[in-house]
């Protein structure tokens, strides 16, 4: 499968590592342009592209950058990508420790998947926003295995979600659905299942366990 990753860091650098090795055909790009990917690139074997290029034939997609830099990606970044390309959101919104105040989050209560959608024009899948990134490379487990984490993984578009969670099984994941972007507030920062690592049941407790209510620490 022919996969963009917006973002190089953390979570986009190990997904790039896992999805290589697992035979996808990577398209890599973060904000400092190809030159600053070749070690990753003869690493993993990924293409370094230009942010404006890392879309381009994608079927999925991985948006994985601070929440502030979002409004920054060129107009018409996932132009290119296949007709039904599914777009994954790793983000999350951290206004006192990175972000600053969005208002659009803050004052009209959107949730942080759903802010993004909008500045992207195109439905997110909200995916990895409270995985820790040594665990994508560290805890992957077959199938059926009783130690076998578990992701929420939230979106509107079904088929989308449903192309995601076959990538997240394949990564040696599980998965359990989260409901809709505007259910995601279930996953964001300090709710209980964000960081969780846990199976299936308990991840969908931890789910229904949430609070609406954004938490002092997570406001702008």
């Amino acid at each position: 499968m022919k996969i963009g990753i917006i973002g190089a860091g953390n979570i986009g650098g190990n997904l790039t590592r896992r999805l290589t090795a697992l035979g996808h055909d990577v398209s890599v790009a973060n904000s400092r342009g190809p030159h600053t990917l070749t070690a990753l690139a003869e690493e993993t074997g990924a293409t370094p592209v230009p942010v404006g290029e890392a879309a381009r034939g994608a079927e999925i997609v991985v948006v994985t950058i601070p929440l502030k830099a979002i409004p920054d990606l060129p107009s018409g970044v996932l132009d290119g990508a296949a007709d039904d390309v599914a777009v994954i959101d790793t983000g999350n919104y951290y206004p006192q420790q990175r972000d600053g105040r969005i208002a659009g989050i803050e004052d009209e209560g959107l949730t942080e998947s759903r802010w993004t959608e909008r500045h992207l024009g195109h439905p997110v899948i909200k995916a990895f926003n409270g995985t820790y990134a040594q665990d994508i490379l560290d805890r992957p487990r077959p199938a059926g295995d009783p130690d076998r984490m578990a992701l929420p993984v939230a979106g509107d578009d079904e088929a989308a979600k449903a192309k995601v969670r076959a990538l997240i099984d394949e990564l040696g994941f599980d998965t359990v659905d989260a409901g809709g972007i505007d259910d995601s507030w279930r996953q964001q920062p300090d709710t209980p299942v964000y960081g969780l690592r846990a199976g299936v049941d308990d991840v969908a407790k931890a789910l229904a366990q949430a609070s609406p209510e954004r938490p002092a620490d997570f406001r702008g």
